[in-house]
This record gives C-alpha cells, sequence and structure tokens, in this order.
C-alpha cells in the first residue's frame, strides 16, 4: 500500500493539462444514448442540482466510501459517459466532494479517467465489476493513474451502493415507489439494451462481413506480393550469373 505522499506525486505526474479529450470509443445503441443526444442543447449547469444532491445522498449514505479515498492526494477523476454530450469532474475530497458537468474537458487537469457506457460506469460504481474485468473489458477504458482507479475501485466495493436506490431516496417520504419505480425502469432499460444492441448488430451485419472479406482478399493479395518479391530476389543472382558467363 502506497502512503498518499507516493499517491500525491503520482497524482500530479497524470494531471496533464491542453492534451486531447477525443473518444475514441464507441458507445453502444441505447436508449441512453438516444437521450443523450435529446440532453444535448442542455448547457451543463443546467444538471448541477441534481449532480449536487445526488452527491450529497450518496455522501449522506455511503460516507466509507471517500473516506477511503483519503489516502489520495486529493484526486481528480474525469468520468466520461461516452454515450452522454457531457463528461464529469470529481473530487471526492471527505468533507467536501465535488461534483460538476463539463461539455469539453480539454483543459481539466485529473488524476486518472475512466470512460465507458453509463451501463458500464454504473455497474463499476454499484461494485459489479470486478478488479480484472476493470482493466482488460472492452467496455471501459482507463488513462492517467491506474492505482487511483484500484482506489476508487476498492473504495466502492462493499460499499452497497444502488445508484437508482440513492436516486428513489431523493424523494423523501415517497422514496419507496421511487425505490420500486426505479428498480422496474433500471430492468427495462437492460432490455431495451440488450434489444437495440442487437438490432445494431443485424443491421451491420452485411457490412460486416463484406469488410470481412475484403480484408481476407487483401491479406491474400499482400501474401501473393511478397511471394512474388521473393521469387524475384531469388532470380536476381542467377539472372546476373547467366549475363556473366554470355560475355565473350
Amino acid at each position: 500500500m502506497r502512503h498518499s505522499s507516493e499517491y500525491g506525486e503520482t497524482a500530479r505526474m497524470n494531471r496533464p493539462r491542453n492534451t486531447s479529450r477525443k473518444r475514441t470509443m464507441t458507445p453502444p445503441f441505447s436508449p441512453v444514448l438516444l437521450a443523450g443526444m435529446a440532453m444535448r442543447p442542455l448547457p451543463p449547469r443546467m444538471l448541477q442540482p441534481i449532480l449536487t444532491a445526488a452527491l450529497r445522498t450518496v455522501l449522506r449514505r455511503h460516507p466509507e466510501v471517500f473516506e477511503r479515498l483519503a489516502i489520495l492526494d486529493d484526486p481528480v477523476f474525469l468520468i466520461d459517459p461516452i454515450d452522454l454530450p457531457f463528461m464529469f469532474i470529481l473530487r471526492p475530497h471527505p468533507s467536501a466532494p465535488d461534483l460538476r458537468a463539463v461539455r469539453d474537458a480539454q483543459d481539466e487537469p485529473f488524476t486518472a479517467a475512466i470512460r465507458g457506457s453509463m451501463l458500464a460506469l454504473t455497474d463499476l460504481l454499484e461494485g459489479r465489476i470486478d478488479g480484472d474485468s476493470l482493466f482488460f473489458s472492452r467496455d471501459l477504458e482507463i488513462e492517467g493513474d491506474t492505482e487511483a482507479v484500484v482506489a476508487l475501485r476498492n473504495a466502492v466495493d462493499g460499499a452497497e451502493i444502488d445508484v437508482f436506490t440513492d436516486i428513489a431516496a431523493l424523494f423523501g417520504p415517497a422514496a419507496g415507489p421511487a425505490r420500486r419505480l426505479a428498480t422496474h425502469a433500471r430492468g427495462l432499460l437492460d432490455a431495451a439494451t440488450r434489444d437495440m444492441e442487437s438490432l445494431r448488430a443485424a443491421i451491420t451485419a452485411p457490412a460486416t462481413r463484406r469488410a470481412e472479406a475484403q480484408a481476407a482478399r487483401l491479406d491474400k493479395l499482400e501474401e501473393k506480393v511478397q511471394e512474388l518479391g521473393r521469387a524475384a530476389r531469388r532470380a536476381a543472382p542467377a539472372a546476373s550469373r547467366t549475363k556473366r558467363s554470355a560475355k565473350p
């Protein structure tokens, strides 16, 4: 286990400024993606009251998460849901955590960045993704201080965070019905995501097969060119000897 000073040194080295924040991952075809398109005209500041209330709820219900992150030296996490038009900057300070939405994180320094679909990031927050899957899954992309990400993963592990339940807690006396509605909505969202992804795969399957067939043809053509090149190199010395022997 590193001491906080060592974490701080690593964190400072991984807080680049003025670097590219272009998204290279392809978002899944899902209801979240469609909702994100509809939300594109909204300015990020309109989300701030919701984010502040949600963060306060998590702090009240799961203070141990922020306490475990105290071993880090004021880390900054860039949370990038690739199917939404916003990114989120999280400073998990135990006494005064901060979460805000930004349109572009081009000039935002960070300790570590985590990119993925909103559902994949929710699974991470709820502890549904184990440590190995975190780094080897194609659903998530990690940048910066990986040890800070491990610390974040360990902090949420065992905290039994349920995003929809915590959101439902914001409704006070109506939290029970809101929680049941949120649980039902999560099931519908998961099913709709699977159905839409199956639809996307069915639509793109012909183009994918054509691309694979073309790639196979190009590979065979490249092999033939290489074979001809090797044959030409083998024939060159023999041709040179023939020319020399033909001289008077």
